[in-house]
């Protein structure tokens, strides 16, 4: 049965028209006045509506160890969560530790997906150690499907890498043809800056911050875009959260390093002072790169405005109020993340687009079409076009609503967006040319996503 979505007004990062887009096996096969089509076509009118390309989360973690502990999503409930909130592909962190062997993790991160996403999904490729077999693991993970990895310049002795697994890391990404993300600090100095803390009784989660500060995540990013430079491989620095991590990674862009930058939801509309609660509720907020000064929200904004930022992602880490607990005798034991694969796209477009200078194209090229682009999956994904998957997300300009963990998704006892209006939201969302979600509301298939698997293309 053929799919025909009418009278909506299509929005892509180029391009803004009112058509209509017909879709038949998974695909559209026609954009146009569509007169006639087949007698049991699904029809959805979309009048006063706008029709985006289904939105890309680059960024989230779903199955994860960490810390003791896992986060609370499972891949049914975080899929039916991305859909809600207009996500119809997202990446996962594949993140074996340095204990662990790469293609047994890999195994294990891809047996928890499969059959149990209702949304599409990839992986990135975590590498946590460089030793003598990696490069035939590696490989061997690229020619299943996935196109890049992400190494740690954090957590020392679980999944970070010293500089010499990045430096081999990043030529074997070079040679063949993979983007390599990365978590840009510094893990010395982390570590140094934590006991110094602990040691002075300075244990609650308003002291975070301070153990890993704007010059640490600067030092991060300005290394990596330096190992890049003398590797020729291509990188994408994620959840970039400062002033001065922008002000290196734009240093880099500008002598022509192939550097991509993602910043993640929060650091666009939380400061600090959210995590120096008393508590649970400042424990509720830590996250690493960590909540920053508010004087960096309207440079991340204008950065991002300009096109310096090329995507916005989440870093979805759910940890319930019982996790984030465990840090009530010292900082350095809450477990990091903050939910948001629900919220994103609703909070970029009320903040961003229409409460804010936002441009609508620039909307989607952030949230969707960029991200598509770096990572192999476009123009499969990304836009709206012939021969482009049926992800389409009909979106209701005129909704009004609040955020709340009581009426989400995601599977967790707290929102980090509780009480944030919401001006717009998902009327219909369609994956592969089937409707998975009316008003809010999940209505499809759960299993009904599946890995998508993308070829090398950063030589």
């Amino acid at each position: 049965m053929g799919l025909l979505i009418k009278n909506g007004e299509i929005v892509t990062g180029d391009a803004r028209y009112r058509a209509d887009i017909y879709a038949e096996g998974e695909t559209i096969t026609r954009i146009g006045d569509d007169r006639e089509v087949p007698p049991d076509t699904e029809v959805i009118d979309a009048t006063g509506k706008l029709v985006f390309p289904g939105f890309i989360d680059p960024h989230v973690h779903v199955y994860l160890p960490f810390m003791g502990t896992f986060a609370k999503d499972t891949h049914e409930t975080a899929s039916v969560a991305a859909l809600v909130g207009g996500t119809t592909t997202f990446i996962e962190m594949c993140c074996p530790s340095r204990l662990d062997d790469p293609l047994e993790g890999y195994s294990l991160w891809k047996s928890k997906a499969e059959a149990n996403c209702a949304c599409d999904y990839s992986f990135h490729m975590s590498v946590t150690k460089f030793d003598d077999s990696s490069e035939s693991q590696l490989s061997e993970i690229v020619a299943d499907g996935i196109n890049s990895f992400k190494i740690f310049l954090s957590y020392k002795g679980f999944f970070g890498v010293e500089d010499a697994e990045m430096y081999e890391t990043l030529k074997l990404a070079k040679k063949l043809g993979v983007v390599v993300t990365a978590h840009c600090e510094n893990a010395e100095l982390v570590s140094r800056l934590q006991a110094k803390l602990i040691a002075e009784s300075k244990t609650g989660p308003e002291w975070h911050e301070a153990s890993r500060p704007e010059s640490v995540e600067a030092e991060g990013t300005g290394r990596f875009a330096t190992f890049l430079e003398n590797t020729g491989a291509t990188g994408y620095v994620v959840h970039l959260s400062c002033k001065p991590a922008l002000d290196a990674a734009m240093a880099a862009k500008m002598k022509g390093t192939k550097l991509f930058i993602e910043s993640v939801l929060p650091h666009f509309l939380l400061d600090k002072t959210y995590a120096e609660r008393e508590g649970v509720e400042g424990m509720k907020h830590v996250m690493s790169p960590p909540l920053r000064d508010r004087r960096n929200l309207d440079i991340l904004w204008k950065a991002l405005e300009a096109g310096f930022i090329d995507t916005v992602g989440t870093d979805h880490c759910p940890f319930d109020t019982g996790q984030k607990i465990m840090g009530k005798d010292a900082f350095t034991m809450i477990p990091n993340g903050i939910p948001g694969l629900e919220d994103r796209v609703n909070l970029l477009y009320t903040y961003g687009c229409r409460r804010g200078n936002l441009d609508l194209h620039r909307f989607v090229d952030a949230a969707s079409t960029n991200a598509a682009k770096i990572f192999g999956l476009f123009p499969r994904k990304g836009t709206i076009a012939v021969g482009s998957d049926a992800d389409l997300v009909i979106f209701d300009p005129n909704y009004r609503g609040v955020l709340s963990a009581k009426t989400q998704y995601t599977n967790n006892d707290y929102n980090g967006f509780e009480g944030v209006e919401i001006d717009g939201r998902a009327s219909v969302v369609t994956v592969r040319g089937v409707v998975q979600v009316v008003d809010g509301k999940f209505v499809g298939e759960k299993g009904r996503g599946k890995m998508i698997k993308r070829e090398p293309i950063h030589f």
